[in-house]
């Protein structure tokens, strides 16, 4: 192994959880704060908690909403590229009859 070429290991990092959890690791960084922690993530607690950062879960929310008044728009434009491709049908038939 190649000396002084690698990160210096911290075996007591202190990582701060957004919940309040201290709790300490082996690291490379002497500390760091996280998100989310097995204390309060949802698959662990069974509790439902919506995380929002900067606000990604409202847009979500926002596009979801659009895409539900969207919908007949699109079933539309199914129906009419149905008609279209029926008149290319006939089209083509009447030439080849020809």
């Amino acid at each position: 192994m190649k000396q002084d070429i690698h990160p210096a290991y911290h075996k007591d990092a202190k990582v701060t959880c957004s919940c309040g959890a201290v709790f300490t690791v082996g690291s490379t960084m002497p500390s760091f704060e996280i998100e989310i922690c097995s204390l309060c993530h949802p698959f662990y607690t069974g509790e439902e908690k919506v995380i929002d950062t900067a606000g990604r879960v409202d847009k979500f929310k926002q596009r979801r909403e659009k895409a539900k008044t969207l919908e007949p728009k699109k079933k539309k434009v199914a129906q009419i590229k149905k008609v279209q491709k029926s008149e290319v049908q006939k089209r083509v038939l009447k030439e080849v009859k020809k």
